[in-house]
């Protein structure tokens, strides 16, 4: 199986972390689309959305997934916007097989309390963004793959049933 992974979900469900776990298990690269963009673009994602807008930033997640990393062998932990922007869940799938990683609101709260790299709490009221957001887009995390849920679970076990459900869905032959 060579097909490439992807991660999606909100932020704070555990996306880089299970990520590099399961890379480092199958011997796939692992590649974080908002540190690769940030690589690219020799500035911090705060910076590409203060300076050139979200609907940018969005541009150049596009152009990483269809052309910016390997067709094989990767496992890409996506931002959590990027399966949200229209047309985008479809590119995933065509490239590899997309799993969601889940986390209840309560949990994502917690673990993004002092982050200071997320462009879309610097806002006021980070609690109520991070509310709002979630509402917004649960629905469509959702669809976009099978999921895992990432909160109270040693992380050994979530990388484990992510490699399960990898394995099913790309198949013998891969995807």
């Amino acid at each position: 199986m060579d097909s490439n992974l992807y991660l999606v979900g909100f932020m704070g469900t555990g996306k880089s972390t299970v990520g590099r776990l399961v890379a480092r298990q199958t011997g796939f690269a692992f590649l974080d689309s908002d540190h690769e963009i940030e690589r690219q673009q020799g500035k911090p994602v705060t910076q590409i959305f203060a300076e050139l807008g979200e609907p940018a930033f969005r541009a150049m997640e596009r152009e990483f997934i269809e052309r910016g990393h390997p067709a094989k062998r990767c496992v890409v932990s996506c931002g959590g916007g990027l399966v949200v922007t229209p047309g985008m869940l479809p590119v995933l799938r065509a490239r590899g097989v997309v799993i969601c990683l889940h986390a209840p609101i309560e949990t994502i709260l917690e673990r993004t309390r002092h982050a200071t790299h997320r462009p879309l709490l610097t806002v006021d009221n980070p609690e109520q963004r991070l509310r709002d957001l979630y509402a917004q887009r649960e629905e469509i995390y959702r669809r976009s793959g099978t999921m895992v849920l990432t909160d109270k679970r040693p992380l050994r076990e979530i990388a484990a049933h992510v490699l399960r459900i990898y394995r099913q869905e790309a198949g013998p032959a891969g995807k």
